[in-house]
């Protein structure tokens, strides 16, 4: 397996570096036609991941999901920890904040992120409304897989962040029986009972989880449960097939956006307003079925299908109001890959259509709370009003990796998309309707040379298309009901009209493996247009308001390293490993903002841990978070202060691999701080309630036990 060798002088001086796990990556035909079924354990699921990706001329990551799970694994922010390039914060509860590359850089975190396109085991979890969170149970997963930017092209993924795939575990990757439990701070609990097997041309994987929380923040307690199952068979050697099923129901109280005066002095406090009403985000549960059937035509091609069914309504008491959503979506994915020699060279190309496209019955129910806003067991109140949203995507993209002298690659591709978006006013009748229907085009152009065995370069030249979500039609209209409409007096009355979001984007850096380490280094430059920008026209607002922008920039560098600092004849290993982010988003020549910073994430974001092992098992870690200041505004008027944080973890993984425990201990200095940020258009320089506290001081410990 290819890795690069050779680690920049920039890179060590900078000490940038990431987790072994998640850097190297490639991507033969013959290893694409493996199927995920001949996997002989985690090991090999997440090695053969690696491979895949390293055949890709950009930025990837993989996450070996037992390295998290050597500690708290509470949310998506602890899964994606140490990966450069991922920004990951929690908001106080499993909505987490994710960017890659400044995709959804603004936009809160919660049910509908955005700019990155998400994956169950390779299957469409985002769809025209965005990505719920709900479904992201971390203890399902064997290992995931990121792949930022334009390199999760073949994917199907042409939003500015790219892709992440979430793969859970089968028969061949789990355990027989798996039962984990957590406990800590803040009433945190953790349960898990887990099952996986072989059985002849048959194998399975159930998994059970619960947990619950007080929460570090006054009403932030959260609840949830769920179920996920997948059962794979295989026909003949050149047929498999496999069906996914997950069911998962959360119970999340929110605290709503404080300011920084309250987060220095008042950490664990709400926002008044939330304490005086219900805004618990209290889900009906989120249903996930699908398959994914392979045929292998022979040792050179194959043809894979898929097809989803996701069901995610939603009873939304954030804000003064109440809204009841029905969300629903149906997928299909097809795609046909095959190896030939061309002139003498080998030649891997790849055809692939993903569709996704909202169910007729998506549409929201919006009420005026009662009573004072409160409508816990009571009706929802009175009827404000109604309204649809339509969406679908459509993209069909072909792609070749030609090697077209000896290591070296040329990656071409080109992606044809159809976007389509609406939204009516059902309710009252005088209400409007907008249609907006879209093609465009994505082509993209690439190169990776092979220096050595273990340094390999690479470049990209790429274009991303991010259509507007249906929902944010309604509101980021200013046509509002006038007098005389009851209850919908002064809501949105006609749906707004807004454009994709296009960017262009340039890519250079190399991985490797050299006497330093694991390193994996890139350099990304993106002019973006009409980019999709949220803002909280004020304080008191609760859905911010989404609009093109005029041109902006996205640059950043990307790098890691996972260095062996000492081993001992015995065993006994001393390892670092660190990833560094800079992220520089920006106007170009804005007529109100000029060149300012977009607001909502830190230039510089930077994580590392120092590791000692035992060969008997134990280990034991400190680590560290360096986060710079981050605008609240539009304006630049004010900024979230910068901070740092340290950990430590005590840990025991049995050398059969049948047991584990650990002591997992988070911010021992109780620093204040604001894990994120969600912007005002212009504070002038007031502290204005834009943000969410982190989590302060907090010790969590946990035990596992397998049955092999």
């Amino acid at each position: 397996m290819p890795s690069p060798k050779s680690l920049p002088a920039a890179l060590l001086g900078l000490a940038l570096a990431c987790p072994a796990l998640a850097e190297t990556q490639g991507l033969e035909l013959g290893q694409v036609l493996i199927s995920a079924d001949e996997r002989s354990g985690t090991d090999a699921s997440v090695e053969e991941a690696k491979a895949s990706l390293e055949q890709v001329p950009g930025g990837t990551n993989v996450v070996d999901m037992r390295q998290p799970l050597q500690g708290r694994v509470a949310s998506n922010q602890d899964v994606l920890a140490y990966q450069p390039g991922v920004y990951a914060q929690s908001a106080g509860n499993e909505g987490v904040k994710i960017s890659v590359r400044g995709s959804g850089i603004n936009r809160a975190p919660g049910a509908h992120a955005s700019g990155l396109y998400t994956m169950l085991d390779g299957l469409p979890l985002t769809g025209p409304g965005g990505t719920p969170y709900e479904l992201l149970e971390p203890l399902w997963v064997d290992h995931v897989e990121v792949l930022r930017g334009a390199n999760g092209f073949d994917r199907g993924a042409l939003a500015l962040g790219g892709a992440i795939d979430y793969l859970s575990h089968t028969g061949y990757t789990a355990p027989k029986l798996q039962v984990r439990y957590a406990t800590g701070s803040h009433g945190y609990q953790q349960r898990q009972v887990s099952s996986g097997q072989v059985l002849g041309d048959f194998d399975y994987y159930v998994s059970l989880t619960d947990a619950n929380a007080d929460g570090y923040q006054d009403h932030t307690a959260s609840e949830s449960k769920g179920v996920i199952a997948n059962f794979g068979y295989r026909f003949n050697p050149n047929l498999e097939t496999r069906f996914y099923i997950r069911y998962r129901e959360s119970d999340n109280d929110l605290a709503g956006r404080v300011t920084k005066h309250s987060i220095e002095h008042h950490p664990r406090a709400a926002n008044p307003s939330y304490v005086a009403r219900d805004d618990s985000r209290k889900q009906p549960g989120s249903t996930f079925i699908g398959n994914k059937t392979t045929f292998y035509i022979d040792d050179d091609s194959s043809i894979q299908t898929g097809l989803v069914y996701h069901d995610y309504p939603m009873d939304l008491r954030e804000g003064p109001n109440r809204l009841k959503v029905a969300y629903s979506d149906v997928s299909g994915t097809f795609d046909y890959k095959r190896r030939d020699t061309l002139f003498g060279m080998e030649s891997r190309s790849n055809v692939g259509l993903r569709v996704t496209k909202h169910l007729p019955n998506d549409g929201a129910s919006e009420f005026v709370r009662v009573p004072s806003g409160n409508t816990a067991g009571h009706a929802p109140g009175t009827r404000m009003r109604n309204f649809t949203y339509q969406g679908s995507d459509t993209v069909l993209h072909f792609g070749n990796d030609l090697e077209i002298a000896d290591d070296l690659w040329l990656t071409t591709g080109l992606a044809a998309i159809y976007t389509r978006r609406e939204s009516a006013v059902t309710y009252p009748q005088s209400g409007g309707k907008t249609s907006l229907n879209d093609w465009d085009y994505a082509p993209r152009i690439g190169l990776r040379y092979q220096i050595t065995p273990d340094v390999q370069v690479f470049g990209n030249l790429s274009r991303s298309v991010e259509a507007p979500h249906p929902w944010s039609l309604i509101y980021s209209s200013n046509v509002r009901f006038p007098a005389g409409n009851g209850a919908a007096t002064g809501t949105q009355k006609d749906p707004t009209t807004l454009q994709n979001q296009t960017a262009t984007t340039l890519e250079l850096g190399g991985r490797g493996d050299s006497a330093v380490g694991e390193w994996s280094l890139a350099w990304y430059y993106a002019q973006v247009r009409h980019e999709l920008l949220s803002v909280l026209p004020d304080a008191t607002a609760v859905t911010p308001y989404e609009l093109n922008a005029s041109p902006t920039v996205h640059q950043g560098v990307e790098a890691s390293l996972n260095s062996k600092l000492w081993t001992a004849a015995d065993g006994r290993q001393l390892s670092l490993r660190q990833a560094y982010t800079f992220s520089d988003f920006h106007y170009r020549d804005d007529q109100r903002f000029g060149d300012n910073r977009l607001p909502g994430l830190p230039m510089h974001y930077y994580q590392g841990e120092l590791r000692y092992d035992w060969p008997q098992g134990f280990f034991a870690a400190v680590n560290t978070q360096l986060v710079s200041k981050a605008a609240v505004d539009y304006a630049n008027s004010y900024y979230a202060d910068p901070y740092a944080l340290f950990g430590a973890t005590l840990g025991y993984n049995a050398p059969k691999g049948d047991w584990q425990g650990w002591v997992d201990m988070r911010n021992l200095t109780n620093k204040h701080y604001a894990a994120t940020v969600t912007p005002g258009y212009d504070d002038k320089g007031l502290d204005a309630a834009r943000s969410t506290p982190g989590e302060g001081m907090g010790v969590y410990v946990g035990v596992s036990w397998s049955l092999l």
